[in-house]
């Protein structure tokens, strides 16, 4: 959510920061805008909307300076236009600002009380107003730094720029990620290592609490106690390269055909199929004697975790509770002695899932984390690491990351149960040979479109639209439904199949769309029945399903879409498939922006 650059430099740095700007576009945005020094002023351009908009504004009037900041909103308070867009700016102070600043209306007030006239509706203009502030009473910008963080209150990455102060940026981090990046006679300030690439890949974190006085050839990084610290400086793996569409139309496309490759490489990670044998990385507990592994995330990562207490619980006997990330620390949860907890992120940045990862460790869980960017602060802070190899997932409706997720999970799941003596080899074995043969179903599934073109022109009029599935694929029907509002803005829900009685069946009617994912497995019978209900309603029922099931009906259903025949196991990686490709194409169908769909992020980086 947001994206923060900033640049100190000897020539001009706009054109960097533009370029910083573009590489944060994936994290979700609705107006940008960049502030440079120029001979001792401070000169600023904003626009409402795309990057584009912001490129019109700088060709209609250019900004040159070797000292700016760049920006990329999404809208926590108030609207999305130019007047709310950072920078903001008071005096001499700009700032930019990711997060929320929880005690705005306090300081707004105070604020106000001293003469300072509100012209936004953002909670952060009230932190350039404060900086402005102290800058007046005549502290030094180290002053200035310990001052106002003691006055804010939330989750915040700051960058800040003082026309007094060519040549130097502030910065500061509380539970929202920030980066110092080291070039030729340059630095740089960045939400992520992505930002910072095209520039430099010596990369420096901030920790939570740390804030820094960066100048263009050294900075200095103090704790949230003030003390002097070192951050460690490490070569990126992120590629400088701007990552591109390809041959494809949407990022969201590309990212849906390079689930086969990416599953792959994951599975190659964790699995040696040569030797049979498993890569989890050690634990510091004995799997077999755990007493209980609480997972949590949110959105799309949740539903992974949903099937994940299936596959844990079905295949390596282990208690299992799944939470959502934002409520896991607010409902005082038990939590075993000797217990663990594993944190799902895409992004590992997420900082509900962050704060909840917190708060499990207060209560002595061992932490693990299943992320897609080992530089995160998810993965930092955690005691392992389980890592995806999905590669940069730009678009925001997560696709290739919540496979590679699943797939993840299944090697855990299959991994511990053997730990734990409930799965015999070759069990356990028949399980990773079909895992391994996923990619190949994946494509076959991939490389036929028609059929979905037709379906998705008959449903993007929908009102609403049903989702069922049971057992694993349970979850896919919630992960379809949630794909479907992302991307088309249709109101969707998913249910368990068999829920469909104690309520939701009042929703059938005439022409109601129903996609049923039912795979032919031990739940298959009480899904087809399912399915009659829901056509003998008039219901448009969509089918995913394989040979065997599809042959096994009387009624037939509107769209049939037939899946390769895989393991019952492995079939909610597969059934991932069709739910993202009905979503894309119906959104194709209604025009809208597919790869930043409206008010949604990347990264959630605020509660």
């Amino acid at each position: 959510m947001c994206g923060i650059i900033g640049m100190i430099g000897k020539t001009s740095v706009v054109p960097s920061i533009l370029e910083g700007l573009r590489r944060l576009e994936y994290r979700g945005y609705d107006s940008a805008g960049i502030a440079v020094l120029n001979q001792g002023t401070t000169d600023r351009r904003r626009a409402a909307g795309k990057i584009a908009k912001l490129e019109n504004e700088l060709r209609k009037k250019p900004l040159d300076g070797n000292t700016g900041i760049g920006h990329t909103r999404w809208a926590t308070h108030g609207v999305p236009n130019v007047v709310n867009a950072h920078p903001h700016v008071s005096g001499a102070v700009s700032v930019v600002h990711n997060g929320i600043i929880e005690n705005h209306k306090q300081l707004r007030e105070e604020l106000v009380s001293l003469g300072f006239a509100m012209e936004t509706e953002t909670d952060t203009e009230v932190a350039a107003h404060l900086v402005k502030y102290y800058h007046d009473q005549g502290l030094t910008p180290e002053k200035i730094m310990r001052a106002i963080i003691d006055r804010l209150s939330g989750a915040y990455a700051l960058v800040i720029m003082i026309a007094d102060y060519p040549g130097m940026l502030m910065a500061a981090r509380k539970s929202s990620p920030l980066a110092i990046g080291f070039g030729n006679n340059a630095m740089f300030v960045g939400s992520d290592a992505l930002a910072l690439a095209p520039m430099t890949r010596r990369i420096s974190y901030l920790e939570d609490g740390d804030w820094t006085i960066v100048n263009q050839d050294s900075l200095t990084i103090y704790n949230s106690k003030n003390v002097q610290v070192e951050r460690p400086v490490s070569l990126t793996e992120v590629s400088g390269a701007l990552i591109g569409k390809g041959k494809y139309r949407h990022f969201m496309d590309k990212e849906i055909h390079e689930q086969p490759e990416v599953i792959g490489y994951t599975l190659s990670a964790f699995y040696d199929p040569n030797l049979n044998c498993m890569k989890i990385p050690k634990v510091a507990f004995n799997p077999g004697l755990l007493p209980k592994l609480t997972i949590v995330a949110a959105g799309t990562s949740y539903y992974a975790g949903m099937i994940a207490k299936y596959w844990l619980e079905g295949l390596a006997r282990l208690p299992v509770e799944v939470d959502i990330a934002s409520e896991f620390r607010y409902r005082n949860s038990v939590l075993p002695d000797g217990g663990a907890a594993l944190f799902i992120s895409q992004s590992g940045e997420s900082l509900d899932t962050l704060m909840a990862l917190r708060h499990a460790r207060e209560k002595g869980q061992h932490i693990i984390s299943l992320i897609n960017v080992d530089e995160s602060t998810i993965a930092r802070e955690s005691d392992v690491v389980l890592k995806t190899l999905a590669g940069p997932e730009i678009s925001v409706a997560s696709t290739k990351a919540y496979t590679t997720q699943l797939a993840a999970l299944l090697c855990l799941a299959v991994d511990w149960a053997q730990k734990r003596n409930v799965l015999d080899k070759k069990k356990a074995f028949e399980i990773m040979d079909e895992l391994s043969r996923l990619p190949t179903a994946l494509a076959k599934v991939l490389a036929d479109k028609e059929r979905w073109n037709a379906c998705a022109h008959e449903l993007a009029g929908a009102r609403d639209v049903i989702y069922l599935g049971r057992g694993l694929n349970f979850p896919t029907a919630l992960e379809g439904a949630l794909k479907l509002k992302e991307l088309s803005y249709i109101h969707a829900e998913g249910y368990a199949a068999g829920e469909m009685k104690h309520g939701p069946i009042a929703l059938l009617d005439e022409g109601m769309p129903v996609v049923m994912v039912a795979p032919y497995d031990e739940w298959f019978d009480k899904t087809a029945s399912n399915l009659k209900e829901a056509l003998a309603r008039g219901g448009r029922v969509v089918l995913l399903s394989d040979k065997e099931g599809i042959e096994r009906l009387d009624d037939k259903p509107a769209w049939v879409f037939e899946m390769p025949k895989v393991n019952p196991m492995v079939s909610p990686i597969l059934y991932a498939l069709p739910v993202q490709l009905l979503a894309y194409y119906i959104a194709l169908e209604k025009g809208t922006d597919v790869d930043q769909p409206r008010n949604l992020a990347k990264s959630v980086t605020v509660e």
